[in-house]
């Protein structure tokens, strides 16, 4: 397996001429420019996806179980953890 695949991109001359311009304030190359652009969009929407997944997931729990803090609770323990206090996190109910 390549440890890279070619791709090919067809932007419009204002992009073109936008990227080759920052290329050329930041020493690089367009292509690395667009390289670095295309990686880090694809870690964000993947971290995205897993906040989702992650809210997704916990409703579901809470449907399955009931299981829960109040905004209340939640708050208090925010409080406390932002007051540098080693505190447990609360244990959650019906």
């Amino acid at each position: 397996m390549p440890s890279s695949a070619k791709t090919s991109l067809t932007l419009d001359p204002t992009t073109t001429d936008r990227v080759e311009k920052l290329a050329s304030s930041r020493h690089r190359s367009p292509q690395v420019l667009m390289r670095e652009a295309i990686e880090q969009y694809v870690e964000r929407e993947e971290m995205r996806d897993a906040f989702h997944q992650q809210g997704r997931d916990a409703w579901n729990e809470y449907q399955a179980t009931g299981l829960h803090l109040t905004g209340e609770e939640a708050d208090q323990w925010l409080a406390r953890l932002e007051a540098d206090e080693d505190i447990d996190v609360p244990q959650c109910h019906n």
